[in-house]
């Protein structure tokens, strides 16, 4: 069977494309790993209707709609992909392959943390990077953000808004204008290598500055580098930018045609229900191309059936 889209990636991207393009009547499959990037989060917000909803309560939830509309969802690795004349061919680690007609890859991206011992274990319960993400769940408690670039003063003082208790624990020098800042806003600059966390009762409780020094803290916020999870796209010649993300259109469409993206393997800055508007919009345009090759494939089954009774 040729599926007329397979979507790579069950994340809130890949899943609403999916669930629009079944809505259209076509054969729809997502392949998902199952390791989304906001596993560890408990709730997730700026989501209308649906703040305080765990990530995996809202994938559930994905998964179940694709599927009352006629789309499969299995649970699988892909192992490689090709193209096969006008359609692609999707290797599987426990299946053979899967064949079809438009790809979708929507396999998010991974978070490159700062090297803190027992930074990784708390990501995303008391190790944060949004604050419009979790903010409102850390408000009114001391927060630290560990300064680890030229950004981290700006994300300070976001952070003022939530809490009058905020430290930059900063690792790198802050220039006389931002110590003004930070200043006029009380947000106190602590300098010196973070060496690690202080856990208690499975919660954060501090942050250890130079070996000895301990910052009472509830939360700590980060800004992590990000790499897309993208080896498919780029093993399928996608052209890449300066900054070594996929090129796509408005509307996800690679340089390769027939390859959308969509999510955060494009666009490493979007939230859940940003990417969720990612996954529809792309959706849209692929169901577009399907619907333009089928006029096409009509028209020359029609052509092709009257030079047969024309000869006949």
């Amino acid at each position: 069977m040729t599926y007329d889209v397979v979507v790579i990636g069950g994340g809130a991207a890949g899943l609403n494309a999916a669930s629009v393009l079944a809505q259209a009547r076509r054969r729809v499959l997502v392949i998902d790993a199952g390791t989304p990037r906001n596993a560890p989060a408990a709730r997730m917000r700026g989501y209308l209707s649906r703040e305080g909803t765990s990530p995996a309560d809202l994938l559930e939830a994905g998964r179940a709609e694709v599927r009352s509309y006629g789309g499969e969802v299995v649970r699988e690795h892909v192992t490689g992909v090709r193209r096969d004349g006008a359609e692609f061919l999707v290797e599987l680690k426990e299946r053979v392959e899967v064949r079809a007609r438009r790809l979708l890859v929507a396999t998010g991206l991974r978070d490159d943390l700062p090297d803190v011992p027992g930074l990784a274990e708390r990501w995303g319960r008391d190790v944060l990077h949004c604050p419009y993400c979790h903010g409102h769940e850390v408000r009114d408690r001391p927060i630290g953000v560990l300064g680890t670039d030229e950004e981290g003063p700006e994300h300070a003082l976001m952070l003022r808004q939530w809490s009058d208790d905020v430290t930059l624990l900063s690792q790198v020098p802050i220039g006389d204008e931002d110590r003004r800042r930070l200043d006029a806003r009380d947000v106190t600059v602590v300098e010196g290598p973070v060496t690690g966390l202080v856990v208690e009762d499975d919660r954060l409780t501090g942050a250890r500055v130079a070996e000895r020094d301990v910052l009472p803290i509830a939360a700590m916020f980060v800004t992590p580098g990000s790499t897309a999870n993208d080896d498919l796209l780029i093993a399928l010649g996608c052209d890449m930018d300066e900054n070594g993300w996929v090129r796509t259109d408005p509307d996800g469409l690679t340089s390769v045609p027939g390859v959308w993206a969509a999510g955060n393997v494009a666009h490493d800055t979007a939230h859940v229900i940003t990417a969720a508007g990612n996954g529809l919009v792309t959706a849209i345009a692929i169901n577009a191309d399907l619907v333009e090759a089928d006029v096409q494939a009509a028209l020359s089954a029609r052509a092709a059936g009257a030079g047969r009774n024309g000869a006949a």
